[in-house]
């Protein structure tokens, strides 16, 4: 088996424009996988994230060592355009989810996965 980390950081959050801030926390913190198992991270936020055009403000990423943050999933359940169908986005309200079907366990090793709160548009994060 491969074990692939998945570092957890609890985000208190100041968005332009809103009211107050919101906490955002994500489980599981490790999970050990093998090539063609599924990882679902869940994300909950307190109080539940806003809404821009329908859809929640909240993003996935994933940031490999050395790397900046690679945009996965925005507005909750959109791929980003080039990310592979195996990342899925799910949920509203306060609770979220991340799916990730992995073809090849390693590719993920050392991946930080975080979710993030946004104010309306994307492009300010």
């Amino acid at each position: 088996m491969t074990l692939v980390s998945i570092f957890i950081w609890t985000l208190t959050l100041w968005t332009q424009g809103s009211s107050g801030q919101v906490t955002v926390t994500q489980t599981p913190a490790v999970k050990t996988v093998s090539p063609g198992d599924s990882v679902t991270i869940s994300c909950r936020t307190s109080p539940a994230v806003g809404t821009w055009s329908g859809s929640p403000c909240l993003a996935w990423y994933q940031q490999k060592p050395g790397e900046v943050p690679k945009l996965l999933i925005y507005a909750a359940t959109s791929r980003q355009s080039g990310v592979p169908a195996r990342f899925s986005g799910s949920g509203s309200g306060s609770d979220f989810t991340l799916t990730i079907s992995l073809e090849l366990a390693v590719e993920f090793s050392s991946s930080l996965l975080y979710s993030k709160v946004y104010y309306k548009d994307l492009d300010r994060l």
